[in-house]
């Protein structure tokens, strides 16, 4: 997989990143796009995101603290990229939660082409019309077979599906890779599940192979929490969450290449 190009190109191109997202991360999230080499914007209001949509290189829908003009905002800024051919990305926050989250994302789905829906397997499996438990917005233990539960749900709604946790699953329904890179400390730092979401926006604004952008994404988040971890040395969270800005600006294509673990058809592959 040409990994390490990928991410030449997201830094070479710097694409606009359009983030209707939660305001617990919005700073968050800015910063780790500008670190990556990417562009963001936040723009909410229903006036003007179907403008700021069409302008965009993606665009990434995220469901963290929801009501009912965001998601009016969502529905008009993924119809208008629709129409330009501009990736959305969805992340269902807290699916299955509440019942209004969760009809808040099926709705998005039906109404607006998801070009990659990301979340964890209880989120995922709660759109998908499975009752998983979950805790808040927080994912809950998984019950059941996350490869399968990602290639069905890619199978069922037509899009990639990435499902995140220990092990990130991404699949088409056809293609599934499975990414080993990462680093607990990351499920310690408020936003990074939602950054994630945005990185791959950015991936996947670049490279229209979306199983490749997407690995790419989930390859190269993991190989920076792996060496923020290393660098945080045992401090916290406080001092990962600093490293990992860092390193999302510093990983090269070649250490991703390098130090990348993918699985991909029961092979295991390091580029």
């Amino acid at each position: 997989m040409k990994l390490g190009a990928t991410l030449d190109k997201v830094r070479q191109e710097n694409p606009l990143i359009h983030n209707i997202t939660n305001v617990v991360v919005t700073n968050f999230t800015a910063n780790g796009l500008l670190a990556l080499g990417a562009s963001p914007v936040m723009a909410y209001a229903v006036e003007e995101v179907a403008e700021m949509a069409k302008m965009a290189d993606a665009l990434v829908l995220n469901i963290g603290t929801l009501d009912p003009q965001k998601v009016d905002s969502m529905l008009i800024a993924g119809k208008a990229a629709n129409e330009r051919g501009i990736p959305v990305i969805l992340d269902p926050v807290g699916a299955g939660a509440t019942s209004f989250r969760t009809q808040s994302a099926k709705k998005i789905l039906e109404e607006v082409r998801i070009g990659v829906i990301r979340g964890n397997a209880a989120e995922i499996a709660n759109v998908a019309g499975q009752n998983w438990a979950i805790k808040g917005v927080d994912g809950g233990v998984e019950q059941g077979n996350v490869i399968e539960l990602a290639q069905n749900t890619a199978r069922e709604l037509g899009n990639v599906v990435v499902i995140t946790g220990k092990e990130d699953v991404v699949s088409n329904g056809t293609i599934t890779n499975i990414v080993k890179n990462g680093h607990p400390l990351l499920t310690k730092v408020t936003g990074t599940g939602c950054l994630l979401s945005s990185v791959i926006g950015a991936f996947t604004a670049v490279e229209q192979d979306i199983i490749l952008a997407t690995t790419t994404a989930l390859a190269f988040y993991g190989v920076a929490a792996e060496k923020a971890a290393f660098l945080a040395n045992g401090a916290g969270p406080g001092k990962f969450q600093m490293e990992f800005l860092n390193q999302l600006a510093l990983v090269s294509a070649g250490v991703i290449e390098n130090e990348a673990v993918i699985i991909n058809g029961g092979a295991t592959n390091a580029n």
